[in-house]
């Protein structure tokens, strides 16, 4: 795919996974589905070296200082709820958050040598101890990979791919005993029935399981709150695998969102055939552009009945995850912060990494190989 097709958006927040989150450029470019070459084009252009990105220098380095604070004081206020019964637990506190933060920086807060520390990890323990224990750091490296958000059964399969030996029920009395716990989600409102929509029919009729990629695409969107004001995203998801291929994220919650979004689907999916393309009925959707660009695309319109929003389950289910395992546990200062960090959910966790009960327990991105492997086999 032509780097020159991707909007501008999508390449900024690309280069701010190598020049901020610290992945390589082959990695980023492996699982955005890129050129290493465009991407290396894109970092000369929007990386930190470039004008556009040098004003913002000091006030990234006002926040990693903020945040520096933040965590110093994060660890003294859960130090004294971990040290409410027993005062002689430091070494134990340390063991158990050794991977929030750095051993030394524990010891320095809690007046502890790390020499004291290291010595008391070689204390003698049985097998089955340092079986669990090890056990243990697994299922939290699998529980971090998984951005925090992955349940006992989830971690389980992770560690069973690994080549573990242990049971589900293991993990979860082990995620019990250091005190892992399962994200809770929101509750989702009431809502009264609709009026009949006479605006385009409601083709899918809540058949989510397409026998094929690209035969149907949802798309809505949502808002996130930040210090600095909204941000309104909007995706396009594939239904067969559940995968984001056409995202946008925009101030104001305008019909160029959703065209936006829409345009990269059409350019990074390419569909020979046409695509059943379903929404609410949004003034975004019912708009004379949104028309326009689907007949002109080839594409076919549908929509839910109005105050119905059970039609476009797939759409408002992937917004539930996304606020249940990323918003929910953020704060954003800005909307440049916030758009950074659901770029990192949508294109380098959900896609690659996130699995799915609907896809047979599989990253969209490889049930979606399986499927061309299995029908180039056939």
């Amino acid at each position: 795919m032509s780097g020159k097709r991707y909007p501008e958006e999508f390449k900024i927040e690309a280069v701010k996974q190598v020049v901020e989150r610290g992945h390589s450029v082959s990695s980023v470019a492996t699982r955005l589905d890129i050129t290493t070459h465009s991407l290396y084009a894109w970092i000369k252009k929007y990386g930190p070296n470039s004008s556009a990105n040098k004003e913002q220098a000091d006030f990234q380095a006002e926040i990693r200082r903020l945040q520096k604070e933040l965590d110093e004081r994060d660890i003294l206020k859960k130090a004294a709820a971990y040290f409410a019964k027993l005062s002689g637990l430091r070494y134990a506190f340390i063991r158990d958050n050794n991977r929030c933060w750095p051993v030394r920086l524990l010891c320095q807060v809690l007046d502890v040598h790390p020499g004291e520390f290291y010595a008391w990890l070689q204390q003698p323990h049985s097998r089955r101890y340092h079986a669990d224990l090890k056990l243990t750091g697994h299922i939290r490296q699998f529980r971090m990979e998984s951005s925090c958000v992955y349940g006992y059964r989830k971690i389980y399969l992770d560690l069973r791919d690994n080549g573990q030996q242990c049971g589900v029920n293991k993990v979860w009395r082990l995620m019990q005993r250091v005190g892992i716990k399962v994200q809770v989600g929101y509750r989702s409102p009431r809502t009264r029935k609709g009026e009949a929509s006479i605006v385009t029919p409601n083709k899918p009729q809540r058949q989510f399981n397409p026998g094929a990629p690209d035969e149907r695409w949802v798309t809505d969107i949502m808002y996130i709150r930040t210090h600095e004001g909204w941000l309104y995203p909007a995706v396009v998801v594939a239904l067969f695998s559940r995968k984001v291929i056409g995202w946008s994220m925009q101030l104001r919650m305008t019909k160029d969102i959703v065209l936006n979004a829409l345009l990269m689907a059409v350019w990074r999916r390419n569909p020979q055939k046409q695509v059943l393309v379903h929404s609410d009925q949004g003034s975004q959707y019912t708009s004379y552009e949104w028309q326009s660009f689907l007949k002109s695309h080839g594409l076919e319109g549908s929509m839910s009945r109005r105050g119905n929003c059970h039609g476009n389950a797939v759409a408002e289910s992937f917004f539930q995850l996304l606020k249940r395992e990323r918003i929910k546990k953020k704060i954003y200062g800005t909307r440049d912060e916030a758009r950074s960090d659901i770029f990192d959910y949508i294109e380098m966790f959900y896609k690659s990494k996130r699995r799915h009960g609907s896809s047979e327990q599989m990253p969209p991105a490889e049930y979606e190989n399986l499927y061309y492997q299995r029908l180039r086999s056939v």
